[in-house]
């Protein structure tokens, strides 16, 4: 059986992406600073045979390619880290360096095996077993919302048939469900400053703008569906008291279940900040951050997604990752537990009595919509594209933590980079062998967006 070989040629890497995974760990770079981490995987994945092209106007993203003809599968991988989350290998809170960045969302699993599923197919693709184009994408920013809507920018996904990702998670489950789509936006206004005491009358206060743009904000959370999402922080508020702010700015984030929500609650903010900056006679200038689709997710393609993973089994974990696991969440409350599960629709009795989940979740999620936003959306509105989650995670532990670092670079990881770089491997090997596969996912994806075309928002 090809898959077979397929999946010990996985196995057989297991070292190689133990290093991978075990230097970007240690790299821990924030989004655009992955100047390493970018440099380790195109230099490992040119040493397999793949081209590399970089994506303009994006130092740190890049594509790697093998292959030719159709059809052209993408896999997206991710490897920005977060800062303030350094963190030992250990069950304690304990830093490798104080205030450095760490990887508390285990990108560097993700990253790793994305790299162990492509460079499967590539072997498979030069010994003539399979026809077509494998592609990773290295991107960069997850963490801000923005590397897949930029490189989406650039037009760099425009010619895929499939795109498929994974992410290291509490469970092993394909995702059934969609995320809201945002924009994030800073508002900077722009006075005049005076004299707070002497002169006031002399000053046009750029806080005061900010302040009513906030009160107006707050009077739309009435008029918009429940499901919006509108926050906001002061990032800039003036310097000392006693001086008119001349300067402010605001940052706000618009999040709802579709873009075009997302457009038309932008459209009314920005009419907000218009009618502060009258009232104040101040200026203002906007600056879109990021600004992302909602995810669809193909289900013919999370079918078959499906069939891979019940195919290959969630990952076997031993005593010591047991072990790690319980000790990393032994203070955790179980109701805390609980509601960090439930938001990825994980039910109380699917975890009751776990620690780590070996077993394969099949919940029917698709009318949910996921209380936070991916950045593969923009990706799913050009290409159909499916999105799988595998254990590498304790059971109710949440993401962004210190916990999640130590987990992220602890024995267990590399458990999790095989079993989904071999659910990736053997999806693209079914795409490849029978394009009918191919064609059906792409007949639902047309459904599904309605043939509308994909219009990036930071194109205008």
């Amino acid at each position: 059986m090809d898959k077979q070989i397929l999946y010990d040629a996985i196995d057989s890497e297991r070292n190689a992406l133990k290093e991978i995974s075990d230097q970007l760990w240690e790299y821990a770079e924030t989004a655009f600073n992955e100047v390493k981490s970018s440099s380790l995987l195109k230099e490992h994945m040119k040493a397999h045979g793949f081209n590399i092209s970089d994506v303009p106007n994006m130092p740190t993203a890049f594509i790697a390619e093998y292959g030719s003809g159709y059809p052209v599968i993408g896999i997206l991988g991710e490897y920005d880290a977060l800062p303030g989350l350094s963190q030992k290998i250990q069950t304690t809170q304990e830093p490798v360096k104080e205030g450095a960045s760490g990887h508390g969302c285990a990108h560097n699993l993700l990253a790793t095996g994305c790299v162990g599923a492509v460079v499967a197919i590539k072997e498979m693709i030069a010994s003539g077993k399979l026809k077509g184009t494998i592609r990773y994408y290295g991107c960069p920013a997850e963490e801000q919302l923005v590397g897949k809507p930029m490189m989406a920018g650039e037009g760099v996904f425009d010619d895929l048939d499939i795109a498929l990702s994974w992410h290291p998670a509490n469970n092993n489950e394909v995702v059934r469900f969609s995320s809201l789509a945002s924009n994030s936006i800073k508002f900077k206004f722009k006075g005049l400053s005076a004299h707070a005491a002497m002169a006031p009358y002399l000053g046009r206060s750029a806080l005061d703008a900010v302040e009513l743009m906030n009160v107006g904000a707050n009077y739309l959370r009435e008029h918009v569906v429940d499901s919006v999402r509108l926050h906001y922080c002061i990032t800039n508020g003036g310097v000392v008291p006693n001086a008119v702010p001349a300067d402010a700015e605001v940052w706000y984030m618009v999040r709802a279940p579709k873009r075009d929500q997302v457009e038309e609650v932008t459209a009314r903010l920005m009419k907000i900040a218009e009618g502060a900056a009258l009232m104040t006679e101040t200026s203002f200038t906007s600056e879109l951050l990021s600004g992302c689709y909602d995810m669809i997710i193909n289900r013919d393609l999370a079918e078959l997604l499906d069939k891979n993973l019940h195919e290959v089994g969630g990952p076997e974990f031993d005593e010591k990752d047991f072990s790690f696991a319980e000790a990393i969440t032994k203070d955790i409350p179980q109701s805390v537990k609980e509601n960090v599960m439930s938001s990825y629709y994980i039910l109380p009795e699917q975890i009751e009595g776990k620690i780590l989940m070996e077993d394969i979740q099949d919940n029917d999620n698709w009318d949910k919509v996921m209380p936070g936003t991916f950045d593969h959306g923009d990706v799913s509105y050009i290409a159909p594209f499916a999105y799988l989650f595998i254990t590498a995670l304790p059971v109710g532990l949440a993401g962004h933590t210190w916990q999640v670092t130590a987990c992220a670079g602890a024995d267990m990881g590399i458990k999790s980079v095989l079993c989904g770089a071999k659910v990736m491997a053997g999806t693209v090997y079914d795409l490849m062998s029978d394009t009918g596969l191919v064609k059906k996912a792409k007949e639902t994806f047309l459904k599904d967006t309605g043939g509308r075309k994909y219009k990036s928002a930071f194109k205008k």
